[in-house]
């Protein structure tokens, strides 16, 4: 009898502890959050991925009932944003406007002190963004058929500008010319606008521009416009054809979703999950994104990591292919 009281109490305390631990998470996932919540992006303020955190952070400041503070920390292809997610205390309160660049950085930076993949707990997807590749009115091309016969009828002798090396723009001109079999003259450009100078002067022949930096110049009649470098094509400008209609397995987009630091708690992620698909699927949110050219990708976190990993997988081959080096 004096031996089965201890083990009376330990079995009654087990289940208690047990209990409050239940009670803990859901407590947690109830009042999550409770004080503001940082979100960083790894670009300065005003380009398109700074538009789509405010926008998404705006909508969970509504539903949840706390700040969401862009903090705007550009640099070193935004690994700079990235390391300050990955080392910061995994409890929901920092959050990072996670992009192609992460997904590429990988094979692009042999020096990384994190593993992107391995160290962040993907939340959900948003929104993939697509380029538009545009050629200076002098080019002898209207549509994609023209351009890759233009092209293989001068190899090396066309000028290929883009935002920089790693950027969107070159990865889409890469896998182009991969691709379509082309040889293309890669031209880096210190971001997306003088790069679009020049293909306005005429100093180079194509651009893959973002689709909202280039709208207002294809309309004014100063930049041709041949194709969007979606899998489909936008409904900011339906006109256009998607470069995959041309060339077999042509795909590349921008895309952008929320993550956090490894150990993130699960009903915290499941919170924000919901909120941001809640997001995606409202009427005004939806048509804003549509607006800068985004497709809503909404889904779960598991969704979202996998998306992570096979642009991790696709554009190591495009960079090693490439020889890409870092500036």
């Amino acid at each position: 009898m004096d031996r089965e009281l201890p083990r009376r109490q330990f079995l009654r305390l087990t289940a208690t502890a047990a209990a409050l631990a239940a009670v803990s998470r859901y407590a947690s996932a109830e009042t999550y959050p409770s004080r503001p919540v940082r979100w960083i992006v790894g670009f300065p303020p005003g380009g398109g991925n700074d538009i789509v955190a405010r926008l998404m952070g705006q909508w969970l400041q509504e539903r949840l009932g706390q700040p969401f503070v862009i903090d705007n920390r550009p640099g070193a292809g935004t690994n700079i944003a990235a390391e300050a997610v990955v080392n910061a205390v995994p409890d929901g309160y920092t959050l990072l406007l996670a992009g192609l660049p992460n997904a590429t950085n990988a094979a692009l930076f042999g020096n990384l002190k994190f593993n992107f993949i391995r160290d962040i707990t993907p939340i959900a997807g948003i929104v993939r963004i697509p380029n538009v590749m545009v050629v200076n009115p002098s080019v002898q091309a209207r549509t994609v058929p023209d351009f890759i016969a233009y092209a293989k009828a001068n190899p090396g002798k066309i000028n290929m500008a883009s935002a920089g090396t790693g950027s969107a723009g070159q990865l889409a001109g890469e896998l182009f010319k991969m691709l379509a079999g082309v040889d293309l003259v890669h031209v880096p450009f210190r971001g997306n606008a003088p790069a679009l100078t020049a293909l306005l002067g005429g100093q180079v022949d194509v651009l893959f521009a973002s689709l909202p930096s280039a709208s207002e110049f294809i309309r004014a009649g100063k930049l041709r416009a041949l194709a969007v470098t979606s899998a489909q094509r936008s409904q900011a400008e339906p006109q256009l054809p998607a470069i995959g209609e041309f060339v077999a397995g042509y795909e590349m987009s921008a895309w952008f979703g929320a993550a956090a630091p490894k150990g993130t708690p699960a009903d915290v992620v499941e919170v924000l999950n919901r909120e941001i698909n809640a997001g995606l699927a409202d009427p005004k949110v939806s048509a804003r994104l549509a607006d800068h050219g985004g497709i809503a990708i909404a889904g779960s976190p598991g969704d979202f990591a996998k998306l992570i990993a096979e642009e991790t997988d696709k554009w190591a081959t495009v960079v090693r292919a490439a020889n890409m080096k870092p500036d």
